[in-house]
């Protein structure tokens, strides 16, 4: 009587993820686009923002305006994309009749986006330091690095939330873009006041604007009403987006 041949056992779950960062980075660093906006565009808006006068606003502003932008469009556009691709090409599909645990195919893909997040803040602090002719003292970069770290978590819970709701995509890529393009302007106008005190009341409530404030007092500007405002609606948005993204996404396009 021959012996069953014994099932294989499930791999250790750290060289599960080892391999699963591997492939992420890998992904993440041959996509220029996510490059690009990720990076380079913060970098720009900072250095564009230390020519001539800057009256109308902080370089802690306009630095925290910069990574800001940087972390949401990581969250909206970029990691929202990918998962919606990859979720359509079959991927997800691929991966989960493996024995890796769901959770460790998220989780890899965040840990990439918060990895990104750090570099991005990293450069954009030193080069805003340098281009505006400030001096952060070591606390500020850690008080900023958490802000950054936070930031990236709300926007990456937003990012879920749109590839929770949507199948497409096609459509996830054109939603992502029209919330990015009004926070974004929403956010850059409120901080210069151009449309009046109560449009910038109005924005300190938003996912930038509250984002921003907390920037502003991680650079050293004082507590105001404005970072009451962003203390408690980062917090609220990732949960709300998070709790979304959870309930309504689906591992298939269909």
């Amino acid at each position: 009587m021959t012996d069953a041949p014994l099932a294989p056992g499930r791999p250790p779950i750290g060289m599960t993820l080892a391999a699963l960062l591997r492939a992420d980075f890998t992904v993440l660093a041959r996509t220029p686009q996510v490059l690009v906006t990720n990076l380079a565009v913060p970098i720009i808006f900072i250095v564009a923002t230390s020519f001539g006068k800057r009256d109308f606003a902080e370089p802690g502003t306009l630095i925290g305006l910069a990574l800001s932008y940087g972390t949401m469009s990581a969250g909206m556009l970029g990691y929202s994309t990918l998962v919606a691709q990859d979720r359509a090409s079959g991927v997800f599909q691929r991966l989960r009749v493996t024995p890796t645990p769901s959770w460790a195919i998220m989780a890899s893909r965040i840990v990439v986006q918060l990895v990104s997040a750090v570099v991005m803040t990293v450069l954009g602090v030193v080069v805003g330091s340098i281009a505006h002719g400030v001096v952060y003292e070591w606390h500020q970069y850690l008080a900023v690095l958490g802000v950054s770290l936070l930031g990236a978590a709300m926007f990456l819970c937003t990012g879920q939330a749109i590839v929770g709701l949507l199948r497409s995509p096609a459509s996830v890529n054109a939603v992502g873009r029209v919330l990015f393009i009004l926070l974004i302007i929403s956010g850059i106008l409120g901080s210069i006041g151009v449309l009046g005190d109560w449009f910038t009341v109005f924005s300190q409530w938003t996912p930038v604007g509250a984002l921003t404030s907390l920037y502003a007092v991680a650079f050293g500007a004082a507590w105001s009403d404005a970072t009451t405002a962003g203390a408690i609606m980062v917090p609220v948005y990732a949960v709300v987006c998070a709790f979304v993204g959870i309930r309504f996404f689906r591992w298939e396009s269909r």
